[in-house]
């Protein structure tokens, strides 16, 4: 089994609870252990004075947490799953817990904050900060279409290859492999402004006269950063895509017909709080079809 954990928190949302049934089977493809965490934020706002603790019941019966188990009672293949609460911030105590896991499965939204917002302060906070890779789980709205086909046996990941980090790039592979799955790599330029305002920015477009020229470049590019990762997994088939396109818009479609996104982490963050993510990435939180993995440098 490997020691460290796959880490999901859980607050009774549906969002959440989504986000639970895709960390078991993480979980269990990994042969790890799945944390099942509870952050009360209420708990500590409820304290009568600084410093008073207030008597706190047994992790089973916490009511969020005991209704997942009793959600998960009669499952069969269920990995090994513990559960644990802790009072505080939710954002600061999963990026604590991010330090000793070696992944973290979110819902995109959870109870508080309004109904329209499309991505949860918390999921995004931590895509931007967590010490390992984040998984957000799409609402089910957002995946109701793909769903319904089932599964595509395709990871998609997004690939700038002078940017991307050879850990987002290893985590894609690693998952289609042990998906049994092909894996697309996307890389795209820049649209001329006046074609992309024409396309609406969410589709291929002609690239100007350059296009030749810079799509060999990049192609080329592709080929030199994906090939030492090709040759140690060479049972993983590998489709390559280079487009004159919007970047996030491109992503986006591709998410309709994949199980996976994967994105590497903006690596300039102005300081420790910083929400920067890049712009591809915030972008496919809000708005892929499937689930997006957020990969640190």
């Amino acid at each position: 089994m490997n020691s460290l954990p796959v880490i999901t928190a859980v607050d009774g949302s549906d969002h959440s609870l989504k986000a639970l049934d895709w960390a078991l089977d993480a979980a269990r493809s990994r042969d790890a252990e799945l944390l099942v965490v509870h952050v009360r934020a209420d708990y500590v706002k409820a304290l009568p004075m600084p410093g008073t603790p207030l008597a706190m019941p047994p992790v089973e019966q916490v009511p969020v947490l005991a209704a997942v188990r009793e959600s998960l009672e009669g499952r069969q293949d269920l990995p090994s799953v513990r559960y644990t609460t802790v009072d505080g911030s939710p954002t600061s105590t999963l990026v604590s817990l991010s330090d000793e896991a070696q992944l973290l499965v979110l819902g995109s939204r959870g109870r508080g904050g309004f109904a329209s917002l499309l991505l949860g302060s918390v999921s995004r906070a931590c895509a931007a900060r967590a010490a390992c890779p984040v998984v957000v789980v799409p609402h089910a709205a957002r995946t109701e279409a793909v769903e319904a086909v089932g599964t595509f046996e395709r990871v998609v990941l997004g690939l700038a290859p002078d940017e991307t980090s050879d850990a987002a790039v290893e985590f894609a592979f690693e998952e289609a492999r042990r998906r049994g799955a092909r894996l697309q790599a996307i890389t795209t330029y820049p649209v001329p402004l006046s074609t992309l305002a024409l396309m609406g920015g969410y589709v291929d477009a002609a690239g100007g006269a350059e296009s030749p020229r810079v799509e060999k470049e990049l192609t080329q590019s592709q080929d030199e950063r994906l090939r030492p990762f090709a040759e140690r997994y060479a049972d993983v088939a590998v489709d390559q895509v280079v487009t004159a396109a919007d970047a996030a818009g491109r992503l986006v479609v591709a998410s309709q017909t994949a199980d996976l996104l994967v994105v590497g982490r903006h690596r300039r963050r102005v300081n420790a709080d910083s929400f920067l993510v890049g712009s591809a990435a915030n972008a496919v939180l809000l708005h892929a079809q499937c689930p997006v993995a957020v990969v640190p440098a």
